[in-house]
């Protein structure tokens, strides 16, 4: 279907152009090449860490940051319901057993009690999610994944560039999973990064992602040195004729965040009317959203004819997210049947409303008489 007003739009410019054609235009290095790396050291300068490891989409790269971390059969891994999926299908990946937690109302993220809660002797690590560009209670989760000496892995797809207080998340934990698909703050169309401050991470993310190929000989496709392959990997590379989309879009990152945080701003104030009945994303003090999703909460019998009427004026709206423990696949692991309250009752209220770079006043001016007409014509 052909939207008025999608639910987004990648903000590209002719230097994210001009870098794609200049990897084409070179014959050659469209797989492996020079903008990876550099695509790599600008992430970690960007956020402070250490080393930084691309990857061809934030689900090979949680995929990959359990493997490095030595997560597996029999263990137990501490993740929300209340995301995208790919967080409760990593575990599984490894042969390892997600658990879910409840979330808390003001982040949407894990709830720190909640996972107090869940923690048993094959606890091996917990992995929140920043919801929707706003940094989770990830202070806490740190000091409980410490105290119960757990692996904590950042789930940062949705909140690149989000902060609390001076320090972006992703560098919370021992590692910082992030996502560049197309809907993200930075795109590279599909793509994903780890960013660590630990060497030994490092080096076994280099390996898992190129099929476990010692790269000291040379790069594989410009080398005639001997290849040496260490131990078990996969094909998680991501291309360079993708990374070269990073490098122009990582440049403007701060330009699309301030913007994205002008139209939030401007969303909460053409909002206010409908204070009780309607409810935006909040920020939590001393933290910095990002607005990768503006996503508001409505009664739940409202939300449906919400989202009917707000499509049939054009505007394209979605739900996120719907909690996964009651979906087909995980109701026939019979996880539905855990108690999860306020991951259910958010699950039935969330709706992401439209947010890019390039919405206009007047845009969000008619979504939200929408949104106020159809509300306030609910009795």
């Amino acid at each position: 279907m052909s939207w008025d007003t999608p639910l987004f739009k990648i903000h590209w410019t002719d230097e994210d152009v001009k870098n794609i054609a200049d990897v084409i235009s070179s014959g050659m290095n469209w797989a492996i090449g020079p903008f990876v790396e550099e695509f790599e050291r600008m992430i970690h300068t960007y956020l402070g860490t250490t080393y930084a490891v691309v990857f061809n989409s934030g689900t090979s790269a949680l995929h990959a940051a359990l493997l490095a971390s030595e997560v597996g059969i029999s263990d137990e891994v501490i993740v929300p319901s209340f995301g995208f999926i790919a967080a409760a299908n990593a575990p599984l990946y490894v042969g390892a057993k997600p658990v879910f937690a409840d979330i808390e109302e003001e982040t949407m993220g894990l709830d720190p009690e909640d996972v107090k809660k869940k923690i048993g002797p094959n606890t091996k690590a917990i992995i929140p999610i920043h919801y929707g560009g706003c940094p989770c209670r990830i202070e806490e989760l740190r000091e409980i994944a410490e105290d119960h000496k757990l692996i904590l892995i950042e789930d940062a797809a949705e909140a690149f560039g989000a902060k609390l207080r001076s320090k972006k998340v992703g560098t919370f934990g021992s590692c910082g999973v992030l996502s560049f698909c197309q809907n993200k703050i930075i795109t590279t169309g599909e793509g994903g990064g780890i960013v660590t401050n630990s060497k030994e991470v490092y080096n076994k993310l280099r390996l898992l992602r190129s099929h476990g190929r010692d790269d000291t000989a040379g790069e594989y496709f410009n080398s005639v040195g001997l290849e040496n392959y260490k131990t078990l990997g996969y094909n998680f590379r991501m291309a360079n004729i993708l990374a070269a989309l990073g490098v122009s879009q990582l440049k403007r990152a701060d330009e699309i965040i301030d913007e994205r945080r002008r139209r939030a701003a401007y969303y909460d104030s053409t909002l206010k009317c409908l204070s009780g009945r309607i409810a935006v994303p909040k920020q939590p003090m001393d933290c910095l959203h990002v607005y990768q999703l503006y996503t508001v909460r409505v009664d739940a019998n409202i939300r449906s004819n919400l989202q009917t009427e707000l499509s049939k004026r054009g505007i394209m709206t979605k739900v996120y997210f719907s909690p996964v423990h009651l979906s087909s696949f995980y109701r026939s692991l019979g996880h539905h049947k855990e108690e999860l309250p306020v991951t259910e009752r958010v699950g039935k209220e969330v709706l992401s409303l439209p947010m890019y770079v390039s919405l206009t006043n007047l845009e969000i001016d008619r979504i939200a008489t929408c949104v106020c007409e159809t509300v306030e014509g609910v009795s």
